[in-house]
């Protein structure tokens, strides 16, 4: 995943006019959702029409606890000094790594105990009305397939949910691995368990968390002004510490650990990372294809909570543009890349040909889906909805 984009963001730009208000916004939107598929529209296979394809990013994920990048107290918003791990320097660096699962051990609580919210639940019931094709969400919460099973989706940048090993490949879920960790590190779980007692991960409020010592940051950590992070230890891969793997150069790997079970530096495997697409590391090729089909078999793209500051969610709505696909987004604050997105739309719209709002998700999308309540699907959706699943299922 590229560097993200990190100059300023244009003023959202509200299409139609009458959006600028809950009732507008969700007029507008409904107009969007039920058109008819664009005449402009390339290569449009006969089982896409009027379905639309959503992109969603942290914006979405707000109400259930979580922190956004770039909303008016998101992470990068208050904290300019905010910097996120690279692959490069998790891989290579056991210190990196150390301050890494730390901070990833102590957020993960809140993580783990958050919950889908009402706009989660809503794109559940757009999917439910034969609105919907599919969702691609930058997120890594999950919150989008526990939400909506049957609706498919796919996660772009991967999941917090487990771990994968660089070297071997396999998973092993995140909860086992949080107890090792507490196991691993007795003083950081007492820690821990204070921060709890305390409420200190019960508040979303910045400067609350600050006057308690935490910060909260959308990818799962807490960042801990001054910690002794070089204490902190964590464990290796079960699988090549079993059964050590060759390595690239032909030589077998060494995986040793102390006396407690930590990795030891001394290992050339069993290096455990979260199943996340990190910032300097690439999509996965199959990922990547999957995420273009989606937009491609789709006669829409929706924008839901993403200011589209990553590459690999820029670049899918700049490919539903060149397909001349009706674009709409729905997002609090300004995005990359929107006044290019709309500069073409001229005449009459209410929201057929294009939509912008500046709206809350998690209070709109459900007045949305009771003012689409009268939404009927056609009879294509059941054959829709599975070969849509099979073409995700490919990937798995």
């Amino acid at each position: 995943m590229r560097i993200p984009y990190t100059g300023p963001l244009p003023p959202p730009i509200i299409i139609p006019r009458n959006a600028n208000t809950p009732f507008g916004a969700i007029c507008a939107l409904q107009a969007f959702l039920s058109a008819p598929p664009s005449p402009r529209l390339q290569s449009l296979s006969r089982d896409g029409a009027s379905k639309t394809v959503l992109l969603t990013g942290a914006g979405i994920s707000v109400a259930s606890g979580l922190a956004d990048y770039r909303g008016t107290a998101g992470t990068y918003t208050l904290n300019k000094t905010y910097r996120p791990i690279y692959y490069n320097e998790f891989i290579d660096n056991h210190e990196a790594r150390k301050r890494y699962w730390a901070r990833s051990f102590l957020g993960w609580t809140n993580l783990h105990k958050a919950r889908p919210n009402n706009g989660h639940w809503a794109v559940k019931k757009l999917g439910e009305m034969g609105l919907l094709r599919s969702v691609i969400t930058q997120n890594v919460d999950s919150f989008h397939p526990m939400a909506h099973p049957d609706l498919p989706t796919l996660e772009l940048h991967g999941y917090l949910r487990s771990l994968v090993c660089i070297n071997c490949h396999n998973h092993l879920p995140r909860g086992h691995f949080q107890e090792s960790l507490s196991n691993l590190n007795p003083a950081w779980a007492a820690f821990l368990a204070e921060m709890l007692e305390v409420g200190a991960l019960d508040t979303e409020n910045p400067d609350e968390r600050r006057k308690k010592g935490l910060k909260t940051n959308p990818d799962g950590d807490v960042d801990l002004p001054d910690a002794p992070y070089s204490t902190f230890r964590y464990p290796a891969c079960p699988t090549c510490l079993a059964n050590p793997p060759m390595l690239k150069d032909g030589s077998k790997s060494k995986v040793e650990i102390d006396i407690d079970g930590a990795w030891s530096s001394a290992s050339t495997a069993g290096i455990l990372k979260p199943a996340v697409v990190m910032f300097g590391e690439s999509i996965a090729a199959e990922v990547k294809a999957a995420a273009e089909e989606a937009v491609d078999q789709a006669s829409r793209i929706l924008v839901i909570g993403s200011s589209l500051a990553t590459y690999s969610a820029w670049r899918l709505v700049k490919r539903a543009k060149e397909r001349n696909m009706p674009i709409g987004i729905l997002n609090l604050g300004g995005v990359r890349g929107e006044e290019n997105f709309f500069a073409d739309l001229q005449g009459e719209n209410n929201g057929q040909r294009g939509v912008r709002c500046n709206e809350k998700a998690d209070t709109l999308l459900p007045q949305l889906v009771d003012t689409m309540r009268g939404f009927r699907s056609g009879p294509h959706v059941a054959e829709v909805k599975r070969e849509t699943t099979a073409s995700f299922g490919r990937m798995e």
